[in-house]
Parts: structure tokens; sequence; C-alpha cells
């Protein structure tokens, strides 16, 4: 693919799209992020949360019967962040891990209190799907088209009716802001998870507008290690806008040789 380098308009940006030491930069990112923030250190037991279990007795709690959710909540962001560096490289393997991934996420975060988790992440699942059977057979970068806009509105309406839903029938967090801001952040993510099945260039806009959100609220709650993996998923999300508008499909330049 090196070869064909010259005959990009920005080579350089392919060249660190498709660059391995991005992915374990990311890796090591998330994992020093969940381990300042002490996420190896929440279990699940009896029914409820504990935070703060020391490392050292984690495995006598899992003999317990304790749900190690802090540690499979660490390994599903690293894979998690490996999805959307794959997608970003045009490979179907980041489809086929969000598929995973999103069955382990789903099952975490209604442990956490979203109780419209139950119902939210099926549709997300879906979605992958869809974006791994589409990729698998062929699907070309495109431009935002008609189809394009009925995509991110219907997302939006889909998702405050289902996290509303959701709460009102399997409970959780139930507070007006928590319900809000779980109702916008899951529009968004959607919107982009279903335009990326078509492969839109704008998906990565969609998650460049994602990532500023929370970035500015963990700047606002001074998080700084939020702070820090936002800022390397907006650097993702707007290296790889550039890189699919500008430089097009993969395919086109390994066909091109």
């Amino acid at each position: 693919m090196n070869s064909d380098n010259h005959k990009l308009k920005y080579p350089i940006v392919r060249k660190v799209v498709q660059s391995t030491s991005l992915d374990v930069v990311g890796a090591v990112l998330i994992l020093g992020v969940c381990y300042f923030r002490n996420f190896q250190g929440t279990i699940y037991l009896d029914g409820g949360l504990h935070f703060g279990v020391p490392f050292s007795e984690l495995s006598t709690y899992v003999r317990q019967g304790a749900y190690p959710l802090g540690i499979m909540s660490m390994l599903g962001a690293v894979f998690s962040m490996l999805a959307t560096r794959f997608v970003s490289k045009q490979k179907n393997t980041g489809n086929l891990i969000g598929i995973v991934t999103t069955v382990k996420s789903g099952a975490n975060d209604f442990l956490f209190g979203n109780g419209s988790a139950i119902i939210t992440y099926p549709l997300t699942f879906l979605t992958h799907s869809l974006a791994y059977k589409r990729w698998a057979e062929g699907e070309q970068i495109r431009s935002r088209d008609g189809l394009y806009y009925v995509i991110i509105s219907m997302a939006m309406v889909i998702a405050f009716a289902l996290v509303y839903l959701g709460a009102y029938l399997f409970g959780g967090k139930s507070e007006g802001i928590f319900l809000l801001t779980v109702a916008v952040a899951f529009g968004i993510s959607l919107g982009a998870t279903f335009s990326n099945a078509f492969k839109y260039q704008e998906t990565w806009v969609s998650w460049s507008i994602y990532n500023v959100v929370q970035l500015a609220k963990n700047i606002l709650l001074v998080n700084l290690a939020n702070v820090v993996k936002y800022i390397f998923y907006l650097f993702n999300a707007a290296l790889t806008l550039v890189d699919w508008t500008y430089n097009g499909d993969v395919t086109d330049a390994r066909s091109s040789k």
C-alpha cells in the first residue's frame, strides 16, 4: 500500500490512520484512564455495586460469586476502542468486534444503573451486524444524501423513545438530567453507528460531535483522565474524517496497482 501513497491526496493522514502504533497508544491510554479511576476495584455482588475493592482481594470476592464488573468494563473499553480503530482503517473486523463488545457493554451498563440498556443495546447490536454485512458485501465510502439525514433524525427520535421507555419499564437511575444525557449520547452514537453501515464520510462528523460533547462535560467535571481519553477519540475521529473524505476507500488504493 505504501507504493500508492503518492496517489493519495493526504498520504501522511492515511499512514497515521492505518498505523498499528496508534492502536497501541489507544489501548495503553484507555487502560491507564481506567486504572487511574480505579475501575478495577468495582465489583457486582449480592445485587449491588461495591467500589474500591483492593486488587489483592478481588479473587477472594470472585470466589464468593462476585462479578468483576470493573475489570470487565476495562477490557470492554479497550476492545471498543480497537473496534473504532479498525473501522477507521476500513477493516470489517472493527464491525465484528463491535458486535461482540456490544453484548458485554450492554450487560455492564445495565449493572451500572442504566435500565434502558436492556432495549437500547440490542438495537446497537443489530446496527453493528448490519454494518458487518454491508461491508462484507463491498460497501464503498459515500457522501451524505437524503438517506443520511433520515438516519440521523430517526436515530435521535428512537434514542429518546427507548431510553425513557427503558427507564419506565426496567427502572435504574431516573433523574431527568441523567436520562437526557443518556438519550442524547445514545442518539448521536446510534446515528453514527447506523451511518457507518452505509460508510458515510459524515459518520466521523457525528463521532467528532459526540467526542466534543464528552470532552466538554469532563472538562467541567475536572475529570482529567477522561479528558485525555476523549482527546484521543476526537483526534482519531477528525483524522479519519479527513482520510475517508479525501483519500477514499482503501480498496481503491489497492486496486489501482
